[in-house]
């Protein structure tokens, strides 16, 4: 049996984050059941930090994570962790109110936003359709990031190793046990490891890692998401082109190694698990982007699905379990992981060693009791 003082769950963005924090104040090691860290999820996710999704709790924390993206500690990446490019979220005649209520969230946390008539949205991106039957109006966010995710899954990784924590991949637990006031954790290979506090970073499988342990569940809801990619008009350089989302939640598209990476913002029921696209749910894709744009999808380049992982008031989860001692929920990231992770990772770190709440967090309305699991056993 091989001791630490924090056992983290599921290496993903959630859980290296946390990590590379944590190892900071004792002996980390981080267990991935797949062969690759970031398999699931985050590395998945369309890669892009904006205001567009989520409630105020999650704007907050995206906002708070923004100061991370743009300048991360020294030696961190060995290449910028974000590239500024603007968010344009258009809306049709029956969208307008949605945009409205959209935009005026969005600028309690932003000042880089401005209205976009036809030609604004045209000049940003030519191939919206427009007019009486397509998009009549915009907002266009200049402060948008696009996020390397691999370089982010990387730095924590390698933030763990370098302060004296381990990654351990392929490491798929076959049990996990409350012993004496610690946690034990055992793998299919026998090998068994034993700390005080457990971090249940699992993603989909969070529930079920609480259901192994013993540990009531929170009733995360695992959705499915489908992404194609296509290619752009003949002869056309989209790299500059914007992240594109209605103002509802039917179609988002942004540029992707020269080519369009779009998704019908699908979000469908899905048990845990290495999620694959559904025929439908391409096509949809497809007609989604013939629906808003003037480009007939001749060829589909590549296709796949992620899970977004939600709490039932879908708003990220960390906290106590309060029913075990020790054992510690990081969960429910949904669509928004990777524009939350510093800001979540640091919101952890904090509750783990009892240590001050960010100022920060709080300037921005994100409070502990926003985050902390036991909000959802009392709405339940």
């Amino acid at each position: 049996m091989t001791a630490a003082d924090f056992i983290v769950v599921g290496g993903g963005i959630a859980g290296l984050s946390l990590a590379a924090r944590l190892a900071a104040h004792g002996r980390v090691v981080v267990f991935e059941a797949e062969e690759a860290i970031g398999y699931h999820s985050s590395g998945r996710s369309a890669t892009f930090a904006h205001y567009g999704i989520g409630n105020r709790t999650v704007r907050g924390l995206t906002s708070y994570s923004r100061a991370f993206f743009q300048a991360p500690p020294e030696g961190f990446a060995p290449a910028p962790l974000a590239k500024p490019s603007p968010a344009l979220f258009v809306a049709s005649e029956e969208m307008l109110p949605a945009l409205d209520a959209l935009t005026a969230e969005m600028k309690l946390f932003t000042d880089t936003i401005e209205p976009a008539d036809e030609a604004g949205m045209l000049a940003l991106c030519p191939i919206l359709k427009t007019g009486q039957s397509g998009l009549v109006s915009a907002v266009v966010d200049h402060g948008g990031l696009r996020l390397d995710s691999d370089a982010l899954l990387q730095g924590y990784a390698r933030a763990v190793r370098a302060a004296g924590g381990e990654t351990l991949t392929g490491r798929r637990l076959t049990a996990v046990r409350s012993a004496a006031g610690d946690w034990e954790v055992q793998v299919a290979s026998g090998e068994t490891w034993i700390a005080p506090v457990l971090v249940n970073a699992a993603g989909a499988w969070a529930d079920g890692l609480a259901e192994m342990a013993g540990v009531r569940p929170l009733g995360l809801q695992p959705k499915r998401r489908t992404i194609i990619v296509v290619d752009p008009p003949a002869g056309t350089d989209v790299r500059a082109w914007p992240f594109v989302k209605t103002a509802v939640d039917e179609f988002y598209m942004l540029p992707e190694a020269g080519r369009l990476m779009a998704s019908p913002v699908d979000e469908i029921d899905c048990e845990p698990c290495d999620a694959s696209p559904d025929d439908y749910d391409i096509a949809l894709a497809a007609y989604r982007i013939e629906q808003y744009t003037s480009l007939a999808v001749q060829r589909i380049a590549h296709r796949w699905a992620g899970l977004r992982t939600f709490t039932p008031d879908r708003v990220p989860t960390a906290g106590f379990a309060p029913d075990a001692p020790g054992f510690f929920w990081l969960a429910g990231q949904g669509g928004y992981g990777l524009q939350t992770a510093p800001a979540m990772a640091e919101a952890a770190e904090a509750l783990i060693l009892g240590g001050s709440w960010p100022a920060g967090l709080s300037g921005l309305g994100v409070a502990p009791d926003a985050v902390r699991p036991e909000r959802l056993f009392k709405n339940s």
